[in-house]
């Protein structure tokens, strides 16, 4: 599955569906299961933990949160069902080539027509899982120069997906392209739309932070398990302080990842939305400055072995690299923590 463009199967979806887990973040009155962040922290790490190439946080983390902040009753009154029965997958397509992660102001242009559909010209990339997903929801510049948003199939006129080639293929990335799609507006102002999506961002931050997390764990267990194993030298490579120092570093980056994102977890869904964001972007900033060096500390410790397909390491390590750069890069987010903390 991993070398797949979609990653998963629809009866494993199914079987997600079945269990709750499709509709974890959305409310009781659409067919969820009006779950926090921190309940869902529990997955997001047991997903990390498998490396697993499914689209949770695309779809029942991104888009759920995204509609639950908008609170467009007949958006969620229509879509939420679906996704809780695992009949969907959506994604959002939010980032452009050449703009990094500068989501606020989209060079994609949507223009209304005279039946109230809009039609989408632009391109947009890293879309999470954006290959195989049904239902994508597109930001894009509207009239008057304001910032919208826009639900669309992905087999629509006018929509040509293209997945991406790169590290982790655990993680199922897309660029989309609009050339005079037509697609339908999703109502919220452009203030409230703004809120929304830095809502949205924080929950994707944290839960990529959860899933580095599980990843991180894993990666650790093995290293340990190896050195005890292998032997060089008559001995145990983990009698040597060398390696002891490594795994000690692994477990300290781990420890303190797990304890960041599960504050910003409970921070997203109790504490004001300021701190809800400077305890996200804390999480991201771990993430992004720690978590690959367990992977490369973790293929250190197994030697040549680590780097060969035939070992689960190699996915461990790609997994945690990956979700350093999925939404920004640590400086990234230690700019914005600075704006945060000094103004």
């Amino acid at each position: 599955m991993y070398l797949t463009a979609s990653g998963t199967t629809p009866a494993i979806w199914k079987a997600f569906a079945d269990i709750g887990l499709c509709g974890l973040l959305i409310d009781e009155a659409h067919g969820g299961m009006n779950a926090t962040m921190v309940d869902a922290a529990v997955v997001l790490e047991e997903l990390g933990r498998s490396a697993a190439p499914l689209p949770f946080c695309a779809s029942a983390v991104t888009v759920s949160v995204l509609l639950r902040e908008i609170g467009d009753v007949a958006t969620l009154a229509h879509l939420g069902p679906q996704l809780c029965a695992g009949d969907i997958v959506t994604s959002l397509a939010a980032f452009e080539p050449g703009r990094q992660y500068l989501w606020r102001r989209a060079t994609t242009t949507a223009v209304r027509q005279s039946d109230g559909t809009s039609l989408l010209n632009g391109t947009k990339v890293h879309v999470l899982n954006g290959y195989d997903a049904d239902l994508l929801f597109v930001t894009a510049t509207s009239g008057r120069d304001e910032l919208g948003l826009f639900a669309i199939e992905r087999l629509a006129n006018g929509v040509t997906t293209t997945p991406e080639d790169h590290l982790d293929g655990s993680r199922k990335l897309a660029t989309v392209e609009f050339e005079d799609a037509v697609a339908c507006p999703v109502l919220a102002d452009s203030a409230s739309l703004l809120r929304a999506l830095a809502r949205t961002f924080d929950a994707t931050a944290i839960a990529h932070t959860m899933d580095a997390v599980g990843a991180g764990a894993v990666a650790l267990e093995m290293a340990v398990r190896y050195s005890q194993d292998r032997i060089a030298f008559d001995r145990p490579i983990g009698s040597f302080q060398a390696v002891q120092h490594l795994c000690a570093d692994m477990l300290r980056a781990v420890e303190l990842g797990r304890a960041a994102s599960l504050y910003a977890c409970w921070a997203h869904d109790h504490a004001s939305i300021e701190e809800a964001h400077r305890a996200a972007m804390l999480a991201a900033a771990h993430c992004a400055q720690s978590f690959p060096g367990i992977g490369a500390s973790a293929m250190q410790i197994f030697g040549g072995v680590g780097f060969t397909w035939e070992h689960d390491i190699q996915l461990y390590y790609k997994r945690l690299v990956s979700a350093a750069t999925l939404l920004g890069t640590s400086q990234d987010f230690l700019e914005e923590l600075a704006t945060l903390v000094i103004g």
